[in-house]
């Protein structure tokens, strides 16, 4: 770590998505003016500190139960986080806030019911979809499916998921200039069935890959059964190897009433 902040923190994963917690719901962090955008650069560093794959901010809200904020490794603060909301959800239901609650972020209130270390998650209905993009990724043509799942998403079909070389290829599409100035996510899927895939993803501001990315998750889940390849629900085994189940209601091109279901689990607390 690159100073002592005398900070406590929760370190929590959902299907080897982990990050780290700063809870700030009675207002004393906010109080010493601290830099999250320092303090996530700082602390997500891996084997150089805590490590994660970002940090979690939790603070009081007048619309939701709390509101959450997550920064990037990389110093950026994005809007949505869907496993970061489930082991925000659990984090609060550990700590009596309730099972039944709602919580404020960027891309709006959701809501998530939390069962022993299971979490349910209400999601925001994907919006700006586009399907069968033809995409120039270096010198190859691919066919790519683009939709926000509270964050951008880029979903591109393989037939061999385990040898993919999901580091340059997504760090390539998250750079195009299609999808510039703020890049997306890009996500791999094989080995379909008619219950679910596999699926790993490359993370903007992880700027890698990820063990799993629930956004991401969700937005893989939608896009085979736009193509009508699964129906709801869906299970969606990540890199780490724990599966997540994505439920949808799909009318025409239209999705709606989408749940991301999963295990969370507090790792260990910490002082920074």
């Amino acid at each position: 770590m690159d100073k002592k902040y005398e900070i406590f923190f929760t370190k929590i994963t959902g299907a080897g998505n982990d990050f780290i917690i700063l809870d700030d719901k009675a207002g004393e962090l906010a109080a010493h003016d601290l830099d999250y955008s320092h303090i996530a650069q700082d602390l997500c560093r891996r084997k150089l500190s805590v490590g994660a794959d970002g940090l979690l901010v939790l603070e009081s809200s007048d619309k939701a139960d709390f509101r959450m904020r997550i920064i990037n490794p990389d110093g950026s603060e994005v809007d949505m986080c869907g496993n970061g909301a489930r082991c925000s959800a659990y984090y609060a239901s550990v700590n009596g806030w309730g099972t039944d609650l709602k919580m404020e972020t960027g891309a709006g209130v959701i809501r998530a019911e939390v069962s022993g270390s299971e979490v349910k998650l209400k999601m925001s209905d994907p919006r700006d979809v586009k399907m069968g993009i033809n995409l120039g990724v270096g010198s190859n043509m691919i066919v790519a499916h683009f939709l926000n799942t509270g964050v951008p998403h880029v979903v591109h079909l393989v037939e061999s998921l385990e040898g993919y070389d999901v580091h340059n290829t997504g760090r390539k599409i998250r750079e195009h200039s299609l999808f510039a100035p703020e890049g997306t996510n890009a996500n791999f899927i094989g080995d379909v069935t008619a219950e679910g895939a596999s699926i790993r993803t490359y993370e903007r501001g992880v700027e890698s890959e990820t063990l799993a990315c629930g956004t991401g998750t969700v937005a893989g889940a939608v896009v085979l059964g736009l193509l009508g390849q699964v129906k709801s629900p869906v299970r969606m085994k990540t890199k780490s190897g724990e599966v997540l189940t994505v439920h949808f209601d799909i009318a025409g091109e239209e999705v709606k009433n989408v749940y991301l279901v999963g295990q969370a689990h507090i790792v260990f607390e910490g002082k920074a």
